[in-house]
Formats: structure tokens, C-alpha cells, sequence
């Protein structure tokens, strides 16, 4: 029976690979445009709402997908990516999908192995430890080549998202990625890739800016692929003193924006800096990188962000505790939704969580939470006058 099974899986597999990928052109037209719309702070009659990583393993569909194929085998394969990310899109309301991928794909292509170990998260078995490890790597690095997989998923999903809601790409941030590359995986301190950053300030310049060349690339790529905004991920943002943010990950998230706007001209799309914890870098987010919009998590007070930024040309994201999502109260539900409403306001404003959902969330409450943005926002967006 076992080798039955695994005979099955095989085949599965291999049809799911030989899938065919259309052209990334003549996709079809988009119904709902919300999120772009208030991504440039444009009028909209009600607040758009997606989740980071709502393609995951709170949907009971994507654990059945998950108990047959490994981690990486998913990414890798552009079918299976693809209908992993429609999965919350059949599901629910919501006004974006992002590609199923992870940010480790970038330290993949850069030639570390990245294994996805159950109970314990990402793994690199031999992270980079010294300066002349650095010669291990990579570089340049052939984005197509190592990541075509990501590109042709995004593609695939746009096509089969049928204009349904815009499609998210992202990557990880350089520090976030140089981070992951010298821990070896996951890390509450990240005091050995800080300690690089003092005591190996060349080597760390060095390795940001392989790791900014790979990104770029990258980001074009996917939107050249198909993507209608993308969205870095600086998830370690809060372990950097605010000097070290200024003097190794501003300048490189700067050009990162403005590169990939430069090379792709009028085809450029929104983009979303997420820097989690990074409540001293919000002002610099917003005016010295140049991101059409600022994701801030949780412990950041809707209205102070406001405040700050004051007249700033940004629109701003989050920032739902993700801990509600495994909650049934509906009236704690809905007041959060209002209290976020009331602070961001309507206009260039994007509802989402203020990090990545948890494994434990109840389907039920995620659908009465996007349909909570929706109803209240209806309402809120016609008192402001916003169409």
C-alpha cells in the first residue's frame, strides 16, 4: 500500500509539472482594482483587505496539499504554487492574492540549501560564518534560471485568477535574508548577523549587496511575470539599532525601490515595505525610500502613524493583532475593525494583519473579519465622501 501510495504521489506530481504556462500577456481584465487604487491614495468605495500569508496552513485545503508534497516541492512546482494561492481566494472576499513562494528563495538561488524542518521552521544547514564565506556564493546570479519557477507561477495564477482581485509578488528584504543566512534559521536575537555588522562592516556591505542585485532582479521579474504589486518583507527590522537601519538597510531598501522603478518605466507597480518592529524606521520608510506604501504591525497606533507622517504621499497597511484570527467573539472583532478604521481612515489605507496569520486561525473568523473591513469601510468611505 505504501508504494502504491507514493506511485500516486509520483504521478501527481508529475502531472502537476508538466502543466502548461501561458504567455505573461493578454491576462485577463481586472474586476476589482481596489487595492491599487488605494495603494496611489485614490478614492475608493470601500477599504481593500488581504493577509500576509493567507495561503498557509490554517486552511484545512492547503494541509491536505501540504501532506502530500514537501515545502519547497510546492514553491517549485508553478501548478501546485498556483492553487495554493487561489485556496483563501475561493474561500473568501478578499482584494488581492499574493504568490505562494517564501522569502528564502533568494539565499536559495544564491547557492545555500534551505530545508523546511516541521515543528521548527526554516533550516540552512551551512550558513555563511565567516567573511571568506562569502566566495561561496552565487553570484551574479541568473534570476530566471534559479527562479523561473516563482515567475511562471505568477504568470499561471494570473491567468487562472481570471481578473478576480490584483496579484501580490514580494521578497525578503537584504537584512531580513542576510539575517536568515549567518543564524541558519530563525533567530529572537539575531546577535551573531549583528555581530557581523560591527565587526565585519566590509564583508556585511558585501553581502547586502549581493543580496540587493538578486532582489531587484527579482521584483522586476515578477512584475514582468505578471505581478501588480509586490511587497518587501523586512521582518527583522526591530532587531537593528535605528543608526545600524540607517547606515546598512535604508540605503539598500532605497535602491531597491528606485531601481526596479527605474528599469521598468511606465510598467512599474505599487510597492509595499512591511519592516516589522520598526517603529523608528516608519518616517523613513515613508520619505526616504520612496514605497507607495508602509505596512506597520500591531503594536503601532493607527493614528500616531497618521500623525507622523502627516501630509507624506504614502499609504499605509495593517495592522490587525494576528492572535483575533483564532478568536469568535464577533463584537471584539468588529470593534478592532472599527477602531483601525477610525485611525487609518479610508483613503490610502489597506486593512490587513499586522504580521503573517497564525497556523491556529478559524477560517470562520478570518471571513467575518474581511467582511467586517468591507461592511464598515462601506459605510465609513460614504461619510468621507470617497466613491
Amino acid at each position: 500500500m505504501a508504494t502504491d501510495a507514493s506511485s500516486i504521489k509520483e504521478a501527481e506530481l508529475a502531472s502537476a509539472a508538466a502543466v502548461q504556462i501561458p504567455p505573461a500577456s493578454n491576462f485577463p481584465a481586472l474586476k476589482n482594482d481596489l487595492i491599487l487604487r488605494a495603494a496611489r491614495r485614490q478614492p475608493v468605495p470601500r477599504v481593500p483587505v488581504w493577509l500576509m500569508r493567507q495561503a498557509g496552513r490554517y486552511l484545512p485545503e492547503f494541509r491536505q496539499t501540504r501532506s502530500k508534497y514537501d515545502f519547497f516541492t510546492i514553491c517549485r512546482t508553478p501548478s501546485l504554487a498556483c492553487e495554493v494561492t487561489l485556496q483563501p481566494m475561493r474561500r473568501f472576499n478578499l482584494d488581492a492574492a499574493i504568490i505562494f513562494s517564501d522569502i528564502l528563495v533568494v539565499p536559495q538561488a544564491l547557492g545555500l540549501e534551505v530545508v523546511m524542518v516541521e515543528g521548527k521552521g526554516p533550516v540552512l544547514p551551512n550558513p555563511i560564518s565567516e567573511p571568506s564565506d562569502l566566495d561561496r556564493l552565487r553570484t551574479p546570479v541568473d534570476v530566471e534560471k534559479e527562479l523561473g519557477y516563482v515567475m511562471r507561477a505568477i504568470t499561471l495564477t494570473r491567468h487562472r485568477l481570471d481578473g478576480q482581485a490584483p496579484l501580490i509578488g514580494f521578497a525578503g528584504a537584504p537584512w531580513t535574508l542576510m539575517a536568515y543566512m549567518i543564524e541558519g534559521g530563525s533567530s529572537t536575537t539575531h546577535a551573531k548577523s549583528k555581530r557581523w555588522l560591527y565587526a565585519h562592516p566590509a564583508a556585511s556591505n558585501r553581502l547586502l549587496d549581493a543580496i540587493t542585485d538578486v532582489v531587484i532582479d527579482f521584483l522586476v521579474a515578477q512584475i514582468r511575470a505578471g505581478a501588480q504589486l509586490v511587497q518587501l518583507f523586512e521582518s527583522h527590522c526591530g532587531s537593528l539599532t535605528p543608526e545600524l537601519f540607517r547606515r546598512y538597510e535604508l540605503p539598500r531598501l532605497a535602491r531597491i525601490a528606485a531601481e526596479t522603478r527605474r528599469r521598468l518605466g511606465e510598467a512599474a507597480v505599487p510597492m509595499i515595505a512591511f519592516a516589522k518592529d520598526g517603529h523608528f524606521a516608519l518616517e523613513m520608510l515613508a520619505k526616504d525610500c520612496g514605497f507607495d506604501v508602509v505596512s506597520v504591525d500591531w503594536t503601532m497606533e493607527p493614528a500616531e502613524c497618521r500623525r507622523r507622517l502627516g501630509n507624506c504621499p504614502v499609504a499605509l497597511q495593517g495592522n490587525l493583532d494576528p492572535v483575533l484570527m483564532a478568536c469568535t467573539d464577533r463584537d471584539q472583532l468588529n470593534q478592532e475593525v472599527h477602531r483601525m478604521l477610525q485611525g487609518f481612515g479610508t483613503r490610502g489605507y489597506i486593512c490587513n494583519l499586522g504580521h503573517g496569520i497564525y497556523p491556529d486561525a478559524q477560517p470562520d473568523t478570518v471571513g467575518a473579519f474581511i467582511d467586517a473591513v468591507h461592511r464598515l469601510s462601506e459605510s465609513a468611505a460614504a461619510a468621507a465622501g470617497d466613491k
